[in-house]
């Protein structure tokens, strides 16, 4: 049998993930714990905030990956893509959940996933306020805090809670007519400022599904790793939008709730 020639470039690259992640949320925490100290400063609106803690624990991040894999490519949300010699990039939200995370909620989480050839092959999720940590890696399975997870098919959007998210680049009438097709279908939804954290809640099977009309690859990729290995179902980010910063759809599933969660995305 001839062995997988990708299989140990992973499981290097899967160690040094867990290892950042939990850096990363060391130094996040800490921003977290003096959080009014901190400037704050809006993006795109109101409630597209960042401050000096997401890009310095990006910033952190990426010289671990360059020192450790200098040829691997890095796309991150602050300080955007540096191209690499290898088939494999970085793809890092330093802090995902930023609105929770300056109003003092827990919910917010470091995400540090690597893509081969924009498919998630790793993705790592660390909730340092929650003491939460989910990692997988191809033919590696998933786990929380080191417990393996596995999706139960008898979960489905009825007797569950789906996670819906959505932003400014979805009209306020789009997201109620989701919200709505939801409750119709006898689902309950959860939202928590983070869609990151929310898949790695489908992983876990806390949520039978997640849906959100438009995310950036760093904001989903590792989460899709996780519900992949887990023995979900995610719809494929498009390599066309990956690395441009582009926004997709993202739709996850256990299997119990595919086709509901599918229908929401139809809406």
């Amino acid at each position: 049998m001839t062995a997988d020639p990708h299989s140990a470039a992973i499981a290097d690259r899967f160690d040094l993930a867990r290892s950042i992640a939990t850096e990363a949320a060391a130094l996040a925490l800490d921003y977290f714990n003096r959080r009014e100290t901190l400037v704050i400063e809006t993006k795109a609106n109101l409630q597209d905030v960042v401050s000096i803690a997401d890009r310095n624990v990006e910033k952190l991040i990426c010289e671990r990956v360059a020192a450790a894999f200098p040829e691997d490519g890095f796309l991150g949300e602050e300080y955007g893509q540096t191209g690499g010699t290898s088939p494999y990039t970085w793809v890092v939200d330093p802090i995902d959940g930023t609105a929770p995370f300056v109003n003092g909620l827990p919910t917010w989480c470091v995400s540090i996933a690597v893509a081969r050839e924009s498919e998630p092959v790793i993705g790592v999720i660390l909730a340092p306020v929650l003491q939460e940590t989910f990692a997988a890696a191809e033919g590696h399975g998933a786990t929380l805090n080191g417990k393996p997870l596995k999706l139960d098919p008898s979960r489905t959007m009825q007797n569950g809670l789906t996670g819906i998210s959505s932003n400014s680049h979805v009209t306020p009438e789009r997201t109620g007519a989701i919200v709505t097709a939801l409750t119709a279908r006898g689902g309950n939804m959860i939202r928590n400022g983070s869609g990151a954290l929310m898949l790695a809640y489908v992983s876990a099977g806390r949520l039978v599904g997640f849906y959100e009309p438009y995310m950036h690859a760093w904001d989903c990729m590792a989460g899709f790793c996780l519900v992949k290995e887990a023995g979900g179902f995610h719809e494929p980010f498009p390599a066309t939008a990956f690395g441009l910063g582009k926004g997709a759809p993202v739709i996850a599933a256990g299997p119990g709730a595919k086709d509901d969660i599918w229908a929401l995305a139809q809406v």
